[in-house]
């Protein structure tokens, strides 16, 4: 533990002076940031798939961090504001959490209430409406809380954090794919698991969804209703995903929702057709997971976010962010 924070703190300590070099050279800027789930710092490492958990300690430090580095944090429709404006001269940055989950609510809400800074919610549908089953959620959660598991008529025994991990990574390439709900199925009956309950242990309900509706600091975007890989679907079925999650969020929580998040976000995952058929389902901008910065001229239906690993709990990582130096490195590894 101490080497791990020593290595943070030199990375922040490096990174600060790049970050003074970058402001001279790429001036005026935005930075959007991503993430699904948030856990408090005491249990972030018990968590069997913990990367995808932002630590809510490391989230309200980066934030006081911003503010003392002069950078704003805005919703989406003030990024593209600003991005639209010539007279400009500002570094923005914004928080946007995909799927969306009971901790959304609970857990980082309240950490954006207490720095009064605002919060984009790219909501989907089938979540709060218990149509899409949670099977990863699910899945973390039984070996996570118990010391075994059934799978395929074998029992795995899962005493450390290590083989907690390493049973969630090897389960969870077994099942992704249109099996997975099926899989998940047969995995709670096996283990007594009620798949409800499990549901609404995670899900974020529509009342939730109420409360941070009226709260001036919550921005409420579309994240489609089954979280499927639009670039995959028909035209049909793309726009179905499109329009009936912005419909449903519309009609529920009487709010007009004007932005979209893409489920995965890569360059295989949504593409010009798919950004044209946001704009035809009526949103304003539709925003991807491809590492990068917002200038001046950005393309509204392809806007770039990155994606915060929970691992990556260092500020000097976060500034590789705003200085646009880890989109630069995903592109020339070509993981966009």
């Amino acid at each position: 533990m101490i080497g791990s924070s020593t290595a943070m703190l030199a990375a922040h300590v490096l990174a600060l002076p790049l970050a003074r070099a970058a402001d001279r050279m790429l001036g005026p800027r935005g930075c959007l940031f991503t993430f699904h789930r948030a856990a408090p710092s005491a249990g972030w490492g018990k968590l069997p798939n913990r990367d995808f958990y932002i630590d809510t300690a490391f989230l309200d430090r980066f934030l006081a961090h911003l503010k003392t580095q002069h950078w704003e944090v805005v919703t989406i429709g003030e990024a593209l504001r600003r991005a639209g404006s010539a007279d400009n001269n500002s570094r923005y940055v914004n928080f946007s959490i995909d799927d969306c989950y009971r901790d959304s609510f609970e857990l980082v809400a309240p950490v954006f209430r207490r720095h009064n800074v605002p919060l984009t919610l790219f909501v989907t549908t089938g979540i709060p409406d218990g149509t899409l089953p949670l099977w990863s959620v699910g899945l973390e959660d039984a070996l996570a809380e118990r010391d075994s598991v059934m799978l395929v008529n074998h029992i795995v025994k899962l005493s450390r954090a290590e083989e907690r991990r390493a049973a969630f990574q090897r389960v969870f390439s077994w099942w992704d794919g249109p099996d997975a709900a099926s899989h998940y199925a047969a995995f709670c009956t096996a283990n007594g698991i009620d798949m409800e309950a499990m549901h609404w242990k995670h899900a974020i309900s529509w009342e939730m969804l109420e409360v941070l509706a009226k709260d001036p600091l919550i921005e409420i975007g579309a994240h489609t209703i089954n979280h499927l890989r639009i670039s995959k679907l028909s035209p049909e079925a793309a726009l179905a995903e499109l329009e009936g999650s912005r419909a449903r969020l519309n009609e529920r929580l009487g709010i007009n929702v004007q932005h979209f998040a893409f489920p995965y976000g890569r360059s295989g995952d949504c593409g010009p057709r798919d950004f044209a058929l946001a704009r035809r389902a009526g949103f304003l901008s539709a925003a991807t997971t491809r590492k990068g910065l917002v200038r001046g001229g950005q393309d509204r239906f392809s806007l770039p976010r990155n994606t915060i690993n929970g691992g990556h709990r260092s500020l000097g990582a976060m500034e590789m962010h705003l200085m646009g130096l880890s989109g630069t490195a995903a592109r020339i590894a070509g993981r966009v």
